[in-house]
């Protein structure tokens, strides 16, 4: 007969066994769950729908970066589990398709198809191709081209949407590994040249008119060309030498066998209709994007304009079919989910609640030395892309706050409102902080994964926060910024 001892450690032992059989990844996933649960419930200041809302966007989070789950599946399974807790109503999931970004990346796609199908993108990839065949100074070409994009698209999603066809047509000469590098180069190039111009994102418009307001203080297009321009110089260049380093496969050839260059007649033939059509199409998009300001129109609406008469019956580019085929209705679908679990942070006070945690660390450094303001500063603005996913919304809760900061310490605004800015064009650790970046994950045909992009920010953000501090204290104050 078996004691009630012997039952107990039958019993513990088969625990012991089932543990043992659970992987040791999951058993990490599991602990980190575990961790983020009690440091959500012991935060105070936040109610109950708060911790519920930053609970399931932490998780969201960590089973991105940790685990192969798909990234739509995690995203529409905690809109569910927030629904079920009772801290949102079931519009959330539903108005999460009605987002601009999910219509912009729609949009994108068309038109990233019809460039594709006309013979643009492979016309522009030969021309690269016949300038060199060793695959470093193809990727020096791609970025050098999407830096120069930064002055004349005022939209990171609007060019991550032009260059996609031409990445996607390049990427036939390179490797499956070489590809995913590809994948995250395109991007974090775009993100890294946001800062060259006034007119590289819509955040320092934004930016710069609350400062106007405020404090009756401005920068001027060309104050921003000189201090921003040999930043952003610098610092994609690092970028890209920082993403081949960690990154590049060692075993690959260094150069494309490149066939198309053996034709000469391949560059010199002249356009077709298709691609004089899109080539209009393209500048008529872009004249639409830079004029958002006077028509009212948002960059999504316009690119779906565009969509639109790509696929015109008889003067389109492409047909309905091609157009809806071309999609990447996965990503759109985690990009609705995603974009859903950040903005209920807003919604539901988190984000409102780390701003005045933030301001209150803030005034505790009020008499302190020059290079800390500017560190605190940086530190806040370089990772808030971490919790707040969009670049505009970030822009808007953080600039007044910083402007109200920086008149209580009596440091010159202009200046914060700058490095703000910078700041926060840095949002390179996870997908879904950058739509740019939302473009080219889990595409497809050509890829990332979250993790190697958390591997590169890891190298990355201390880098850019260096650099910035390296630029205040020499260029920067030299040609005039003080604080």
């Amino acid at each position: 007969m078996i004691t009630r001892v012997e039952k107990r450690v039958q019993k513990h032992n088969r625990m012991i066994t089932l543990i043992n059989q659970i992987p040791t990844k999951s058993l990490v996933v599991l602990s980190l769950h575990v961790l983020i649960l009690l440091v959500t419930v012991l935060i105070e200041g936040l109610d109950y729908r708060a911790k519920i809302s930053l609970f399931a966007f932490l998780s969201a989070m960590t089973l991105w970066i940790t685990t192969k789950i798909p990234a739509g599946l995690v995203a529409i399974a905690l809109i569910v589990f927030i629904v079920l807790m009772n801290a949102e109503e079931p519009v959330l999931l539903y108005h999460s398709l009605s987002e601009e970004v999910v219509w912009l990346m729609v949009g994108s796609f068309i038109i990233g198809e019809a460039v594709k199908q006309s013979g643009i993108a492979e016309r522009l990839t030969n021309f690269i191709l016949s300038k060199t065949n060793k695959k470093s100074n193809v990727l020096f070409g791609v970025s050098s081209v999407l830096f120069a994009s930064a002055f004349f698209i005022p939209s990171t999603s609007g060019r991550a949407a032009l260059s996609m066809p031409i990445i996607h047509q390049l990427s036939q000469k390179f490797s499956a590994k070489e590809q995913s590098v590809l994948a995250i180069i395109a991007p974090v190039i775009i993100l890294m040249s946001t800062s060259a111009t006034l007119i590289g994102a819509g955040s320092h418009i934004i930016g710069i008119g609350l400062l106007e307001n405020t404090v009756d203080q401005s920068v001027s297009y060309v104050q921003w060309l000189i201090w921003g321009g040999p930043f952003t110089i610098v610092i994609t260049l690092l970028t890209l030498s920082i993403i081949k380093w960690t990154m590049w496969p060692k075993d690959g050839r260094p150069e494309i066998e490149n066939e198309q260059t053996e034709d000469p007649f391949m560059l010199k033939k002249p356009m077709n209709s298709k691609e004089k059509q899109t080539l209009i199409l393209i500048t008529l998009l872009i004249i639409g994007w830079v004029t958002e300001s006077i028509h009212g129109y948002e960059i999504a609406f316009i690119t779906m304009v565009g969509a639109i008469l790509c696929m015109l019956p008889n003067y389109g580019i492409i047909s309905w079919k091609q157009g809806i085929k071309s999609v990447s209705w996965n990503l759109i679908i985690f990009v609705a989910a995603a974009t859903a679990l950040g903005k209920v942070l807003v919604d539901t006070g988190v984000v409102k609640w780390i701003e005045n945690e933030m301001l209150t660390v803030l005034h505790l450094f009020v008499d302190a030395p020059e290079w800390v303001i500017v560190l605190i500063i940086l530190l806040i603005t370089v990772t808030s892309h971490l919790y707040i996913t969009s670049h505009t919304t970030r822009a808007i809760i953080f600039i007044p706050s910083l402007l109200l900061f920086s008149e209580t310490i009596g440091v010159n605004p202009s200046t914060v409102v700058f490095l703000s800015l910078i700041g926060m064009n840095y949002c390179v650790t996870v997908p879904v902080s950058s739509k740019a970046l939302l473009l080219f994950y889990e595409e497809g045909e050509i890829s990332y994964d979250a993790s190697n992009l958390l591997k590169i920010s890891a190298f990355l953000m201390p880098l850019y926060i260096l650099l910035m501090m390296l630029f205040y204290f020499s260029y920067w104050k030299w040609t005039g910024m003080h604080l």
